[in-house]
């Protein structure tokens, strides 16, 4: 069963236990909000843009622990490059995670999805 924590590697448990960046950001220059509709997870991603960067990216999420830890760590990679570089996949998400069970896949495209919409949101703002 996919549900159980022993088919998570360590960092995707480490992720899920102690999550980075899962937080509100005062003020976002954008914001994004991706469902996965199979199975109800949410993930909202709020970014800060200095000259181009992601200065500051944060999330919050309801799901299972391959959404928690597959948010956790798109903030992550993040964090630190330009919105035109910012396209995460859920295979350099799961990558990174160290792997996830195929069932969970889909789980790590979630944040990716959020954080392109934060981007757009930042877009439709005005800046560039």
């Amino acid at each position: 069963m996919a549900g159980d924590i022993r088919y998570y590697t360590r960092t995707v448990i480490e992720h899920f236990r102690s999550p980075r960046n899962q937080r509100s950001i005062d003020a976002p220059d954008g914001e994004g909000r991706a469902i996965n509709r199979a199975c109800s997870d949410v993930v909202r991603i709020q970014i800060k843009v200095v000259d181009g960067t992601l200065d500051d990216v944060a999330f919050k999420a309801q799901g299972c622990v391959a959404c928690v830890a597959a948010a956790s760590m798109t903030t992550e990679l993040a964090r630190g490059l330009s919105v035109d570089a910012a396209d995460l996949s859920r295979e350099s998400v799961a990558e990174a995670l160290g792997g996830l069970p195929e069932s969970k896949l889909d789980c790590s495209v979630i944040a990716p999805n959020a954080l392109n919409s934060a981007i757009a949101d930042w877009r439709s703002r005005g800046a560039s």
